[in-house]
């Protein structure tokens, strides 16, 4: 990341976020960006893959704590006006000269490593951000962000699976061991000796670093260059991998899994494999949050007279529960500790939902156990009470 960078890109405005935005939200806003803008959702549209490209680097820089104050202190000094160029007046009234910050150039009576100058130099606040003496080395480059998907039968869902998941992601080499020279031994780059940046001044003494456009920031050159990378180190990389899917995972629901993404660059980490997972539906159960549901038929009998009911249970033996007289249809029992696995290892509850179940025919002494009960009950208008109240509305 050059200086340039730090001064000049609004990374809270490319995501979409305040100045003072927490991780969380910062990780929400990224996520829902990287989502809307990504490249397999987008195909062949380079706006949205250069959109995408500017999400990421702001969310890999607001993402580190450490990189975060870097990039705010660099903006609030640089960026906002706090100091200009060529002796420009600061808020106070004072005229500072850019060139009196860096380098142990004069400031005031004293010198830049005296007692009255600024000691070492704008670059001892900043360290690694501006480098010594207008130069930054090169640093390690952490790999890229990975998305895949994977879909999941409904019971592995609620219990948790381990399942291969293939990818393919940009990786070093194996040719060449990421050197990008067929025999291994690059040349440093001339135009940046090594560093992978180039420096470029902006008058009163200040200047900026850019990624060397001749060895596109590696520091080296291929002399003989790899024919299967083409001399740039790294070369796309395909392989199998088990992934752990927690229990109690939701339809839709988006893992991240920190370091298994691609390799990173010059020692630099992983990035992150972010795994959307597909549930498919069961026949019989359904979900509700951390509870499993299922719908039981009970017979009139059992439903006006009580019973005990037999209910299955997703891949355990089936629960007997009680039933109380006067059930009506449509009513939910619960069955305690039958659901999805919570995060702290316990489980939710099974959610029975009564479903009177009404005979297509009647025949025989069930038909004329039921004339009986409809002439015992003719006095009896379930509906009196919906006319009634229909009346007062």
């Amino acid at each position: 990341m050059s200086t340039k960078d730090f001064v000049e890109k609004d990374y809270y405005k490319v995501l979409g976020v305040p100045k003072d935005a927490t991780e969380a939200e910062i990780k929400k806003a990224y996520r829902k960006l990287a989502r809307e803008f990504h490249p397999d959702a987008n195909k062949g549209d380079a706006k949205a893959e250069e959109r995408f490209k500017e999400i990421s680097e702001a969310n890999d820089v607001l993402s580190d704590p450490k990189r975060r104050k870097e990039y705010d202190e660099a903006r609030a000094l640089f960026g906002n006006g706090g100091f200009r160029q060529g002796g420009a007046t600061g808020p106070g009234g004072f005229g500072f000269d850019l060139g009196d910050l860096f380098g142990g150039a004069q400031t005031g009576t004293g010198t830049g490593t005296g007692g009255g100058g600024f000691g070492g130099g704008i670059g001892d606040v900043f360290g690694g951000l501006f480098g010594r003496g207008g130069t930054t080395r090169t640093q390690p480059r952490r790999g890229q962000d990975i998305e895949s998907e994977v879909t999941l039968s409904f019971t592995e869902a609620v219990d948790g699976a381990t399942v291969p998941l293939r990818m393919s992601s940009s990786a070093p080499c194996k040719a060449c061991a990421g050197t990008g020279d067929k025999n291994g031994t690059p040349r440093v780059c001339p135009t940046c000796v090594g560093t992978g940046q180039v420096s470029r001044g902006s008058g009163g003494g200040f200047s900026l670093t850019d990624p060397c456009v001749d060895c596109k920031g590696r520091g080296m050159i291929a002399q003989d260059p790899c024919d299967n990378c083409k001399g740039s180190g790294r070369a796309k990389s395909a392989r199998t991998m088990q992934v752990r899917i927690p229990a109690g995972v939701s339809d839709s629901q988006r893992i991240r899994l920190r370091g298994k993404g691609a390799p990173g660059e010059r020692g630099g980490p992983a990035g992150d494999l972010y795994v959307v997972v597909h549930v498919d539906p069961h026949p019989v159960f359904g979900r509700k949050g951390d509870n499993l549901t299922v719908t039981v038929p009970v017979t009139f009998p059992e439903a006006a007279l009580g019973a005990e009911i037999r209910v299955p249970t997703l891949g355990g033996p089936p629960v007997t529960l009680k039933l109380p007289s006067g059930t009506p249809n449509g009513r939910t029992l619960r069955a305690r500790g039958k659901g999805a696995v919570r995060k702290d290892g316990t489980r939710g509850d099974l959610l029975v939902t009564v479903e009177v179940a009404v005979p297509a025919s009647v025949d025989g002494k069930a038909l004329d156990a039921l004339e009986s009960y409809r002439e015992a009950t003719a006095d009896e208008d379930p509906r009196a009470e919906l006319f009634k109240a229909a009346k007062g509305a």
